[in-house]
């Protein structure tokens, strides 16, 4: 059985990481998204263990110090991270694995992992971006404030990414990921 191969896909708050990822799982056959652990609240419609592991700050922090994690970062006063033992199994079963996570962490995949493939999601403008965020109803003005400063940070990094898709339009976005993943293979 061939080894899988692993997919970052990283971009601002609101590019449409996790629209894209999840019409991607339902398309190919024999990818694995990699759930990846927090320790921000849910939000609405989140499930424990299929969106996100939601742990406390102090488990959050063991599994750092028992080197438990291939990267982690701390993301709006909030920690992300994906558990490692669980990417490793599935690549070493055969599936593609895809992680969703910021720049800081995606350079932390790429320089453990050179195999790592990239892929930089942006939505085409930054005001289509506060537009995404504004239409959660999720965020706090403040918060939103704090997220597209972040997104210019992100942004700035882009070019450690083989791949950058502009999700003007999911579909398109979609088919881009597969293409992408269809190449590389």
């Amino acid at each position: 059985m061939n080894k899988g191969k692993l997919f970052v896909i990283s971009g601002p708050s609101g590019a449409g990481k996790s629209t894209v990822i999840g019409r991607l799982i339902k398309q190919i056959n024999n990818v694995y998204f990699s759930v990846s652990a927090t320790t921000r609240e849910p939000r609405r419609g989140e499930r424990e263990g299929k969106d996100y592991f939601f742990v406390s700050r102090e488990c959050f922090e063991k599994m750092i110090k028992e080197n438990k994690l291939l990267e982690y970062a701390q993301y709006v006063g909030n920690y992300y991270g994906t558990p490692a033992e669980a990417v490793d199994k599935k690549l070493n079963e055969g599936f593609d694995v895809v992680l969703d996570i910021e720049t800081k962490g995606a350079a932390q995949v790429m320089e453990r992992r050179p195999d790592a493939i990239g892929i930089f999601l942006f939505p085409g403008s930054y005001e289509i971006l506060r537009q995404r965020l504004m239409l959660r109803s999720t965020e706090s003005p403040e918060s939103i404030e704090k997220r597209m400063q972040q997104a210019y940070v992100e942004c700035s990094k882009a070019e450690m990414y083989k791949y950058i898709i502009i999700n003007d339009r999911v579909e398109t976005a979609v088919d881009e990921v597969i293409a992408i993943i269809t190449a590389e293979k």
